[in-house]
């Protein structure tokens, strides 16, 4: 293998230019840097070196590709190669791999999911011959494997994330399993499978799983790990809601509300006028959420001022 062709070479440039805008100055020092490492591996290699001790002989000549890099990016853009490349040298650094129990049990739980929502589906459009009572435990079955991927995943621990404790990952597992099942069970009710009526106690479990969430999600903590903050402030990245846990509680409980007061409107049109047209107050909630969604993200622009509704001010 020539030098031009070694994946190494070619790895070693990717990783050093990934935090870089590739303006034509970079790419052309980008192409300099190769063919200059190419032409000393196939030198080294002519001298008898084996392939992969010539590729490190060449880099270690060369020196720090990434000071290079931040010569021709300019400060601003240099200072971000550096944050981005920091940033993935500490994730390898701290990196936590998955506990073998957890992914077998993640495979469980989602073989559970499919199969569930397949007879499910099957038993509910009269594919299979299944009693009513099968299909609403299969609709339990993808239920609980959806909570458990949940719940299991937060009680997990990350390479950035600490794991949350057992009780508050019991909390989103069964918020997870009210909200799933609701909806599977609503999904029944509009395949013909259960009567009408019974779509009131979907909304209601759905409701309780939407306040659920909004109570756990406004009292958590920072989960980051001190590394993973470190970065995020030296890279820039975080969102509103990172920087301002305020904000993202009080988003929550907006959220809460305006689920609430759409099943209401859901549920009661439904029985009033039908649920031919009541689905209308479902999207209505949808389009209030994303405005408060947008509003709280993307406050005023104008120093000083805070958004509407959000008690949020530009720094």
């Amino acid at each position: 293998m020539s030098g031009a062709e070694n994946p190494s070479i070619h790895r070693r440039l990717d990783e050093a230019f990934g935090g870089v805008t590739m303006t034509p100055e970079a790419q052309d020092l980008k192409e300099e840097i190769r063919g200059n490492l190419a032409a000393r591996v196939n030198e080294l290699a002519a001298g008898g070196l084996d392939g992969p001790a010539a590729v490190s002989q060449a880099i270690d000549e060369l020196g720090d590709i990434r000071e290079l890099v931040g010569e021709v990016a300019g400060p601003g853009r240099a200072a971000g190669a550096r944050a981005a490349n920091a940033a993935l040298d500490a994730r390898l650094l701290h990196r936590v791999r998955p506990k073998p129990a957890y992914v077998v049990g993640v495979v469980i739980a989602s073989i559970a999911i499919a199969a569930g929502l397949l007879f499910m589906v099957l038993g509910a459009t009269g594919v299979l011959p299944l009693p009513i009572g099968p299909i609403i435990g299969f609709a339990g079955v993808a239920s609980t494997g959806a909570a458990w991927i949940v719940g299991g995943t937060l009680a997990h621990e990350t390479t950035s994330n600490y794991p949350v404790s057992k009780d508050r990952a019991g909390g989103y597992f069964f918020a997870t399993l009210l909200g799933v099942y609701g909806l599977a069970v609503g999904g029944l009710v509009a395949l013909g499978a259960l009567p009408v009526w019974v779509v009131v106690f979907a909304a209601l479990g759905v409701v309780a799983a939407i306040v659920l969430f909004a109570f756990l999600g406004a009292t958590q903590t920072n989960r980051k790990k001190a590394w993973a903050r470190e970065a995020a402030r030296e890279y820039q990245g975080q969102d509103r809601f990172s920087q301002d846990p305020v904000a993202a509680a009080r988003f929550g409980i907006y959220s809460a509300v305006i689920w609430i007061v759409a099943f209401g409107l859901f549920t009661g049109l439904g029985f009033m006028v039908g649920f031919g047209i009541s689905w209308l107050a479902l999207l209505a909630g949808l389009a209030v959420h994303m405005i408060v969604l947008a509003r709280m993200l993307f406050p005023s622009d104008v120093p000083g001022v805070s958004t509407p509704g959000t008690g949020l001010q530009e720094e």
